[in-house]
């Protein structure tokens, strides 16, 4: 996708913290499976340039949604760190159905290519 040498910062953790962030960030007062932070568009983005952002992950909401779902927690993970990876490069889901479509072909591009189950899919 062009970003070789960058570098990303991953957290890993429960919906009490995540939920502290998204309301901080969002401002909304609830837990979420995944908040992205990039930097390479804003004002951090010269200190160190090779930094995409950082990427939380609710453990916990992930577990959730693997049942539901019908799949493994790391697949789960997988497939909210790609939807991080994909926010920090300038992909936006909330930026109307074009750019949501967009995100979603390229989401399952590349679970295909990490996952021993072909028939992930996004969600």
């Amino acid at each position: 996708m062009g970003y070789e040498n960058n570098e990303i910062s991953i957290v890993m953790t429960g919906d009490n913290e995540i939920k502290k962030l998204n309301n901080k960030f969002r401002g909304i007062s609830k837990p979420t499976n995944v908040l992205a932070f990039p930097m390479l568009n804003n004002d951090f983005s010269l200190i160190n340039p090779e930094l995409l952002g950082d990427i939380v992950i609710s453990v916990e909401t992930a577990e959730k949604e693997a049942q539901k779902f019908g799949i493994s927690l790391g697949e789960r993970i997988s497939q909210l760190l790609i939807h991080g990876i994909l926010h920090l490069i300038g992909f936006d889901h909330e930026a109307g159905k074009l750019n949501a479509d967009k995100m979603r072909k390229k989401s399952l591009e590349l679970i295909q290519l990490i996952e021993k189950n072909s028939n992930v899919e996004v969600f």
